[in-house]
Parts: structure tokens; sequence; C-alpha cells
């Protein structure tokens, strides 16, 4: 992920549910893509304060720092020398044709795009590709960008001889959650988000505007759940509920404001042990960074080993 400060909820059943899972069966890399924040924004003032508030949430959500490194993409060189390499290997042409690339520039209103830019799912390629990866966790709308990992790996293979995987994408059930307006995905420069981190009386005020159904104007006119966004909440955060919720919905009983109310204290429980193991750390930033350069160190031999079979392979050094 990149350090943007701060999680929400799209980040965690997208994202962290999942890969505190694949810690049980699989060896995990978990990357701070410090580097990709430069294809969007030049000021780098933030990177760290946010770099630090983003482990937070990862260790919050259950990531296990022991059992799977957690490190900056900055802090391991190699990844700037595979992106160089594999830049080699791969059109503009084919980077332009990029969907979820359109999609960000318009998305984020971008007049101009950057080398950098362009490249990213390049660099993204190297940060998969220099652990020799064999899986990818990611949301549906990362999918192209597997796909160019994909082919990087199969042109360098057929070229100079088989050196990596291919990797396979692995989407979560929940890998898009739709923000608080209804109309995209949860993303904080769309300021339609629930962080992780807020509190119940935050996490009420943020629903209380949300989308629901325009047609359901008072309370007790009956409503359409399948299209109410805040009836997406209660499927992921109140299961159990759920079923009396949408009873109570197509009836009439049940009005927005309190069904509002209800799903809002259905989140705050479920993250509430995320709020706690927050807090454990929040205070500790000497054992944060002893958590950084210990993923760092680690993650560094891997990928100066795949480094060392890229040069052989490639006759070079």
């Amino acid at each position: 992920m990149r350090p943007t400060g701060k999680l929400h909820l799209g980040h965690y059943v997208g994202a962290l549910e999942n890969w505190v899972n694949l810690q049980k069966d699989h060896d995990n890399f978990h990357l701070i893509a410090d580097y990709h924040v430069l294809t969007t924004q030049h000021d780098t003032s933030e990177i760290r304060q946010n770099t630090l508030d983003m482990l937070l949430d990862w260790l919050a959500a259950g990531i296990d720092p022991g059992q799977s490194p957690i490190f900056r993409q900055s802090a391991v060189k190699e990844h700037t020398e595979l992106f160089l390499l594999l830049s080699m290997l791969v059109t503009s042409a084919r980077l332009e044709r990029n969907p979820t690339l359109k999609a960000q520039v318009r998305d984020l209103h971008l007049e101009n795009m950057s080398y950098g830019h362009l490249g990213y799912p390049v660099l993204q390629a190297a940060d998969i590709l220099l652990y020799r990866g064999e899986a990818v966790p990611i949301g549906e709308d990362q999918g192209p960008h597997v796909e160019i990992a994909r082919e990087l790996a199969r042109r360098f293979n057929r070229l100079y001889g088989k050196v990596f995987p291919l990797p396979e994408a692995m989407l979560t059930k929940y890998s898009r959650l739709p923000g608080l307006h209804g109309k995209s995905k949860m993303s904080k420069s769309l300021n339609n988000v629930i962080l992780m981190s807020d509190d119940p009386a935050t996490i009420a005020k943020r629903l209380k505007p949300a989308f629901t159904d325009p047609l359901k104007l008072r309370k007790h006119d009956p409503g359409r759940p399948d299209i109410c966004l805040v009836f997406t909440y209660h499927t992921r955060f109140n299961s159990a509920g759920s079923g009396e919720i949408r009873s109570g919905c197509e009836s009439g009983r049940l009005g927005c404001v309190d069904c509002k109310v209800i799903c809002a204290t259905a989140i705050a429980d479920v993250m509430q042990p995320v709020r706690e193991r927050r807090k454990v750390y929040e205070n500790r930033p000497a054992d944060l960074m002893d958590i950084l350069l210990d993923g760092e160190q680690r993650a560094g031999e891997v990928a100066r080993q795949t480094m060392g079979d890229v040069h052989d392979a490639m006759q070079l050094g």
C-alpha cells in the first residue's frame, strides 16, 4: 500500500483481513510503497508520519511482523534496479492502455502525467517479482497491474532464462467497499471514508449523511435494500442482523435514520479490537522503527538473492 496516512474500512475489508488470514498458510511480504506516493504528489513532508500511521493500522488489523516482514520500498534499493530493467521490456503504448491508470487520472482530475506515473505498474511488477511472489492479494481494480507483472515475468524468462514465477491475483470477497457517497469505492481523496481508527461517535457522524434509497423519502416508505449503500455495510459488519434489516426496510417498519444508527453501532463493535490494538503501539515510536528495520533487513536478503539471479541470467556485472 502507498503510505497516505490512516487507513479506512475499504482497506480493512478489501485487503488487511485477507492479509491476516494469509499469514496462516503463506510466507507474506508487506510493502510500504513510499516511492509510489511520488506518482501523484511531490510533497514528501508527510510520508514519514503517514508511514507510521499506516503501519499502526496494519499492526492493529493483526499483521504479525515477526512472521511477515514489513518494510519500506525506499529502504530496499533493489526495487529501483529491477524496475529499471523491467522498464526496458514494455512499451509506453502498453502502459497507456492500462484501465486502472485511466480511472486514476479521471478520479484525481490529473491534467499532466509524469513518466514515473505512467510506469508505476512496472514498479509494482518489480515489487512483486523481486520476492518471486506467486500470489498477490488485491482489489479487483488492481487486476490489470498483476497482468502487467505476469507479462513482464514471461518476457524476462523467455529472453534470459526462468527466474520469476508468474504471479496470480487473489481477490477478496469484499474487494471493493463503496464509499459514503455511494458512487465509487472508499477513497480519502474523495472524502467518502470511515477510518479504521474512528471512535463510535465519529463513525455515527460520518455515516449519518450516507447515501440510501432515493425513493424512501419518509420513515414508513418501503425501501429497496439491494440498492442501499448502508445495507451493503450491514451485510459486511452486521451479517447476523442483515435479514431483519432487510425485512424492516422493505416493509417500511425501519427508517433510514434508525438503520444508520444500528449500522454505525455494528461497525464500531466489529472494529473495537482493532482500535484497542492500535492504542498499544501508538505511543511506542521506537518499537515501530524496530519493526521496520527488522523487516527491511529480512526483505533485503531475499531481494539481493533475486537480483543476483537476475544478473546471472542477463550476464550483467
